[in-house]
């Protein structure tokens, strides 16, 4: 199992997403100082029900949450999109 499908997989299990677009940035960033360990970076692009009524701070911690123990070692940046669905 690759790391993005790992990513993939933790936050359709918590956040059952309607929309889950995830992409892999490493390769523009090779070089960065992040990147020099391993970890990746990684655009999320995401609708679910789990977000109504909720802010934009509070669905990113909903999605930092699902990727607990990722963070800084397997995921350097994560860049978030919400998408209002």
């Amino acid at each position: 199992m690759t790391r993005v499908d790992t990513i993939r997989d933790r936050i359709t299990e918590a956040l059952e997403p309607t929309i889950l677009e995830l992409m892999d940035d490493s390769a523009q960033h090779r070089g960065h100082a992040g990147s020099a360990g391993g970890a990746g970076h990684y655009t999320v692009n995401i609708a679910s029900v789990k977000f109504q009524g909720k802010s934009k701070v509070e669905c990113h911690k909903l999605i930092y949450s699902a990727l607990a123990g990722m963070i800084t070692d397997e995921i350097h940046a994560l860049k978030i999109k919400i998408i209002d669905k």
